[in-house]
C-alpha cells in the first residue's frame, strides 16, 4: 500500500471516528443531561462544520466534506438540548467569532489563511469547555470517550492532510486535537472526583 493510499484509508477512518465520537456525546447528554456541557463550544462546532464542508468542496475532497456533513445533524441534536434559543447572545457572539477567525481571513488572504484562522478558533472554542470542566463540579454531561475519540480522529486527519499536502489544515487540526485531549483528561478527572464523592457519601450513610 502506498503512503497516499494509506492516508486515504486513515481519512475515511477519521470520518468514522468523528461520527462515533459525536454520537457518544449525543447519547451522553440524552441520558445524563447537559451539566458541564458548554453551549458556546457546540454552537461554534456547528458553524465550523459549515466552514469545513465549504472548504472540502473547494478542495474537491469527499473525505473533508463528509467529515463535517455526517456529524452535523448529531451536533444539531446536541445543540437542541442546550436550548440555544434561550441564549441568543452566545449564538451571535459565536457567529461573530467564526466570522473574525474564519470568514474574514479567507476573504482577505484566501483559503489557507482562513484555515489557519479556523485552526486558532478550533483551539479557542474548546476553551469554554475546558473552563466549564475546571469551574463546574458536575461534569456528568461530558463524554470522555467522545473527546478522546476526537483527539484520535484529529491525529488521523493530520496524517491525511500530510498525504493531501494541506499544511494549513494539518496545523489547524493538530491544535484542535491537543485541546480535545485536554478536555478528555479533565473530564476523566471530574468523573473520578464525582465517583469518589458518591463513595464517601455512601460510606457515611452506612
Amino acid at each position: 500500500m502506498t503512503f497516499h493510499a494509506l492516508t486515504v484509508v486513515l481519512g475515511w477512518t477519521a470520518v468514522s471516528l468523528g461520527l462515533i465520537s459525536t454520537v457518544a456525546q449525543f447519547r451522553r447528554v440524552s441520558s445524563r443531561g447537559v451539566e458541564g456541557v458548554s453551549l458556546a463550544t457546540w454552537v461554534i462546532f456547528v458553524y465550523m462544520g459549515v466552514f469545513w464542508i465549504t472548504y472540502g468542496f473547494v478542495k474537491g475532497s469527499l473525505e473533508i466534506i463528509l467529515g463535517s456533513l455526517l456529524v452535523l445533524p448529531v451536533q444539531l441534536g446536541i445543540l437542541a438540548r442546550l436550548e440555544p434559543w434561550r441564549h441568543t447572545r452566545v449564538v451571535l457572539q459565536s457567529l461573530a467569532f467564526i466570522g473574525l477567525f474564519g470568514v474574514v481571513p479567507t476573504i482577505l488572504g484566501g483559503w489557507s489563511d482562513g484555515v489557519y484562522g479556523i485552526g486558532i478558533a478550533m483551539s479557542i472554542t474548546r476553551g469554554p469547555q475546558i473552563l466549564e470542566l475546571v469551574r463546574s463540579e458536575d461534569a456528568s454531561g461530558v463524554s470522555v470517550s467522545s473527546w478522546a475519540l476526537g483527539a484520535v480522529g484529529a491525529a488521523l486527519w493530520m496524517i491525511f492532510y500530510v498525504g493531501a499536502h494541506l499544511w494549513a489544515a494539518f496545523i489547524a487540526t493538530g491544535l484542535a486535537g491537543l485541546a480535545s485531549l485536554t478536555i478528555a483528561v479533565l473530564a476523566t478527572w471530574r468523573h473520578q472526583m464525582d465517583r469518589r464523592s458518591v463513595s464517601l457519601a455512601a460510606a457515611f450513610t452506612d
